[in-house]
């Protein structure tokens, strides 16, 4: 398999007919959108990440949002991951995680001093999967409780951004018509993998994901909180001063 490329770009630089085929490729994968949807989802975003094969052809990508947002009168910012999707012949390729750890290290070397966090909303196991290989503390989580003070930040930015939407009690965005949900052969459970503690906690807290119901979750992104491949990624983006307005490969 070969090395995927990262591009990182300004959503408001993107070209129409890269949105195409970032579409094209997303709808491969998950049912329930079009391209009003997605478009009207892509306007919200700052950055996209891009990731791009050898023959030049796009085969992943992800976006986000920088939020800033007052909380408890602190002032704090939190990325938060919109769609995303990877061509299954590079599942297991780490080339976004780190570009994406980049991006994140720059976008907390702007505002150092205020915390940044990073939510998201998870409608597949295999995302849930990846937030212990970012984070050494996340929410919520089948080791430990979520502590009050994250619970009441994480319902506060759900209802921020999703309105009534978000279901407090059971942490979850619910959808009246689903905005994009996997399709039956993404969505299934492999064999075997239902009892790992992990999938089967994430089982019980979005018993309906297939449906495109999303669990809201939370981290901080700081040094200590990061695990080690994407505290690398992070500490590299920091110290680099150049314009986040021009592209960036990794």
């Amino acid at each position: 398999m070969n090395r995927l490329n990262a591009e990182v770009v300004p959503r408001q630089r993107l070209q129409d007919d890269l949105s195409r085929l970032m579409y094209d490729l997303y709808s491969k994968y998950y049912a329930g959108t079009s391209w009003e949807i997605f478009r009207a989802d892509l306007g919200k975003k700052d950055y996209v990440i891009l990731l791009w094969d050898e023959q030049n052809q796009l085969q992943g990508f992800s976006t986000l949002a920088v939020l800033k947002f007052e909380f408890e009168g602190q002032v704090s910012q939190a990325i938060f991951s919109g769609d995303t999707i990877i061509n299954h012949q590079y599942w297991g390729e780490q080339t976004l995680t780190l570009a994406w750890c980049r991006l994140a290290g720059k976008i907390k070397a702007e505002a150092a001093q205020l915390p940044l966090y990073w939510f998201l909303i998870v409608k597949g196991y295999r995302t849930y999967r990846y937030l212990p290989i970012f984070a050494k503390t996340f929410y919520p989580n089948w080791r430990y409780p979520t502590p009050p003070r994250y619970q009441v930040l994480m319902d506060y930015l759900a209802r921020a951004k999703f309105g009534e939407n978000y279901d407090p009690e059971a942490g979850l965005v619910r959808f009246a018509i689903s905005q994009g949900h996997l399709r039956d052969s993404w969505a299934e459970i492999k064999d075997g993998f239902a009892n790992k503690p992990d999938i089967r906690y994430f089982l019980e807290r979005n018993p309906e994901y297939y449906k495109g119901d999303e669990l809201v979750c939370l981290m901080e992104l700081s040094e200590d909180n990061m695990r080690s491949h994407a505290r690398r990624g992070f500490l590299e983006g920091m110290p680099q001063s150049e314009d986040t307005s021009k592209n960036i490969r990794a």
